[in-house]
């Protein structure tokens, strides 16, 4: 049965999601549509740009990116307090950003307001203003209509262009957000587009190792010392670099693509030196289920949520 959201996306429980989204019918409305000939690969632009206004509203950020022909993967973080901590200018500053200001918030902004009754309703809607600039559903909202009534007024048509609002999982622990973040950047390879995985100019793991060139949205950074950097993935990059070199190699029956036994490592291939990665992932389906972390994890979740179980693939610790 369909759960309502309320329930997938719980910052109590944990910030950090992965978020679905897939053209209607799975058509390849952001690729090369090899039965008609037309190619839309400039919508996977559309979806970079929007991503960076996103980011200058919300206080959510992105761990992983994949923007496919026909559908997309985000790995995000849900910083609640940062939007806690914004006082009411910066709100309204920020949602100006994408739509026009109530006319009472307005009068309140320019100190119109002739009495104390309004300033309350003022303040008040400012509250939830501040409270949807870290919510994963506006932000998927934003996202994605943006991009619907793009690609429709080129097509010039009407109707829909995604096939749902979109499909998120909890990520429950580290081992899940490796795995997921993993299986993110290793989706044009399983689609055998490319033949290593930072060869993709559409995934956050090309993004992380190539100079910014203003066309790709921030990216949340590895840490390894949280008392210098106290925001950020809790990994050394080159760790991650490892796990997904070591996972990509894994052959799978679902999937034509993997990375063949005589490529070089990806250190070795970026010139980089580091040990080597001690914790090995299982082959698992990670687009299943609502939610991504070990067994122990989600049996916590399930308790919490007051659910007998959940549905998603269990993470094997080392």
């Amino acid at each position: 049965m369909t759960r309502p959201r309320a329930e997938l996306v719980s910052v109590n429980d944990t910030p950090y999601y992965h978020c679905i989204g897939r053209c209607v019918r799975r058509a390849f409305l952001c690729g090369k549509d090899t039965v008609t000939g037309q190619d839309f690969s400039h919508r996977k632009a559309w979806v970079m740009e929007r991503l960076k206004v996103l980011q200058s509203v919300f206080t959510i950020e992105l761990c992983a990116y994949a923007v496919m022909s026909n559908h997309y993967h985000l790995v995000v973080h849900v910083d609640a307090k940062a939007a806690a901590v914004l006082d009411d200018d910066a709100v309204m500053a920020r949602w100006e950003l994408l739509f026009a200001l109530p006319l009472l918030i307005s009068r309140y902004r320019a100190g119109k307001l002739t009495c104390e009754a309004e300033r309350i309703v003022a303040r008040s809607h400012i509250d939830t203003l501040r409270q949807r600039l870290c919510d994963l559903s506006w932000f998927m909202r934003c996202l994605n209509e943006h991009i619907a009534r793009k690609a429709n007024e080129e097509d010039k048509c009407k109707g829909r262009f995604w096939e749902a609002r979109f499909k998120s999982q909890a990520i429950l622990d580290e081992a899940g957000l490796l795995a997921c973040m993993a299986y993110v950047d290793l989706n044009p390879l399983r689609a055998k587009i490319v033949d290593t995985p930072e060869a993709s100019a559409d995934v956050s793991l090309s993004a992380r190792l190539n100079s910014d060139d203003g066309t790709k949205p921030a990216l949340l950074p590895f840490v390894t010392q949280f008392k210098d950097s106290p925001k950020g993935i809790p990994f050394a990059l080159a760790d991650y670099l490892a796990l997904v070199d070591w996972t990509g190699r894994a052959q799978r029956e679902d999937k034509r693509g993997f990375i063949t036994p005589e490529t070089p490592a990806i250190l070795e291939r970026l010139g980089l030196d580091a040990d080597s990665f001690l914790i090995a992932l299982g082959q698992h389906q990670l687009s299943r289920g609502s939610v991504i972390g070990q067994k122990q994890a989600q049996s916590a979740y399930a308790k919490a949520h007051h659910r007998r179980h959940v549905v998603g693939p269990p993470i094997k610790a080392a």
